[in-house]
């Protein structure tokens, strides 16, 4: 069936006959194999390196190959549903590419697109900023879920361009369906506001900040590859030692995720005393789970303006730090990581920060004040620590698996502190075990000194003091080697 597209010579809608059908794919690059395109290389086989642009004449959608006997024109065979809009977008504005690709018995397998200069010489990478960022962009993107040419054909001729936000212009309408429908939509209703005539400056400024944070955030859905559990079981040991429980809780996190490839409906509540580790097994988490984290410290969030943003009504308004987030973060699949979740509580009049939290952890979708947008969290992983539970709500410890973690054992800590602590300071110190020995009633004492307080920062500080104290004697006495023994242990720590 004919669509409508722009013809560039004359501003007007010519029908063009659509020669290619579409294939999903969520392939991270593209191969021979596994193309981005394919051309029509019945009548002549192109070139590994053929350079043209893309056309939307009246007659079909093609790529005109610049020849030695002049311009040849290949009909578009089939083309990644991620791509369309961008190869549209190069027919519009009639972008000299060269094309890398191999002839094959189902036509010219296109995996590589590179823009052309003026004169012909191929750009640098760092030098075709936009169309270079635009294709990386699209292999993170996950497929569209549906096609809707119709739909896209009506978007894009708008006439929504605006010369101060051209590339958010470019990129929204090169991203096409990649989006998500909602942010789509967004995306072009403040796009509108961001070049209207009929609002204040402020009014623009606020969209096109809006817009800036929202496209440059890569907008996943929320299908998890396999996780290989040998793998996430060597990083767990690596990170912590002991807490067997907790990590066969985490490998049942991932076995789970694999089943159903996608995020478990609970997060991890991880409760104890402080020093134990949380923090650590969060980060450990988000490395198995190959995903960015960000963390939220709620001792120090007293206002849910804080977590919401501000309306777009104030001069001065801003998102918040949810936002700011998914922002820093540059997608939307990320573990967050709450810290003294049992802190939530503590507002300050102005409403509940829990609150705001339940819309986080529900999956449902979050709204930012300034934003005015839905922003989906099915991709979040949340995980919370706490050392009190009593001072956590109710829903809001519904929304968690809850692990709780007691302190360590003497044995434990002189283990933790022989064969992780110390070993950790004296590589990052680039002094060698045999420089710095501590003997085993040393060791005693070391633990002995901190018997009292909870956790293993103190033990952690400690083979700091003595890391530094081998190497000034090392390098300012010339001394080989340093043993600490008890006596030397307890005149250092005091």
């Amino acid at each position: 069936m004919p669509v409508f597209d722009f013809n560039s010579s004359n501003d007007k809608k010519e029908p063009v006959e659509i020669t290619y059908t579409t294939f999903r794919s969520d392939e991270p690059e593209a191969s021979a194999e596994k193309p981005i395109l394919l051309l029509d290389n019945q009548v002549r086989q192109w070139k590994h390196h053929s350079s043209g642009i893309f056309t939307n004449p009246c007659k079909s959608t093609t790529f005109e190959f610049d020849e030695e006997d002049g311009t040849v024109s290949a009909n578009i065979l089939k083309i990644d549903s991620r791509f369309v809009s961008l190869l549209r977008w190069m027919g519009e504005n009639h972008i000299h590419v060269r094309l890398s690709g191999e002839n094959r018995p189902e036509g010219y397998a296109v995996y590589k697109i590179r823009e052309i200069a003026f004169g012909g010489a191929t750009k640098l990478s760092a030098e075709d900023g936009f169309l270079q960022f635009m294709i990386e962009r699209l292999f993170a993107s996950n497929a569209p879920a549906e096609e809707q040419e119709d739909d896209e054909q009506e978007e894009e001729g708008d006439d929504m361009k605006l010369t101060s936000i051209q590339s958010i212009t470019d990129f929204m309408t090169c991203a096409g369906r990649t989006l998500p429908d909602n942010i789509r939509l967004w995306a072009r209703r403040n796009l509108a506001v961001a070049k209207s005539h009929e609002v204040s400056p402020e009014e623009r400024r606020h969209a096109q900040r809006a817009l800036s944070m929202m496209m440059n955030i890569q907008w996943k859905n929320n299908y998890f590859e396999s996780i290989d559990p040998v793998e996430a079981r060597r990083i767990l040991d690596e990170e912590l030692y002991g807490m067997e429980r907790v990590k066969q809780r985490i490998i049942e996190t991932i076995i789970q995720i694999n089943r159903t490839h996608t995020l478990p409906a609970y997060g991890l509540l991880l409760i104890g005393p402080a020093g134990t580790g949380k923090s650590q097994i969060a980060y450990a988490v988000a490395r198995i789970l190959k995903l960015p984290w960000t963390t939220l410290d709620m001792s120090s969030i007293n206002d849910p303006e804080q977590l919401t943003g501000s309306s777009r009504i104030y001069a001065n308004a801003k998102p918040g730090i949810i936002m700011d987030a998914f922002s820093q973060a540059g997608e939307s699949n990320l573990v967050f990581i709450i810290n003294e979740l049992d802190k939530a509580a503590n507002g300050k009049g102005n409403g509940n920060p829990a609150d705001v939290l339940l819309t986080l952890l529900d999956n449902l979708g979050f709204t930012d004040n300034y934003m005015e947008c839905m922003i989906p969290t099915v991709g979040v992983y949340p995980i919370a620590t706490a050392n009190d539970k009593d001072m956590i709500s109710a829903p809001l410890m519904s929304r968690f698996a809850v692990i709780d973690i007691p302190d360590y054992t003497r044995e434990e800590k002189k283990i933790i502190f022989s064969k992780f602590a110390l070993p950790k300071v004296l590589k990052r110190m680039s002094i060698r075990p045999e420089e710095c020995i501590v003997t085993e009633d040393g060791l005693d004492a070391i633990v002995d000194n901190f018997a009292g307080p909870s956790g293993i920062r103190d033990l952690e500080q400690a083979a700091e003091h003595i890391a530094a104290n081998a190497l000034y004697q090392i390098e300012v006495d010339h001394v080989s080697s340093v043993t600490f023994d008890a006596q030397m242990v307890l005149r250092m720590l005091g």
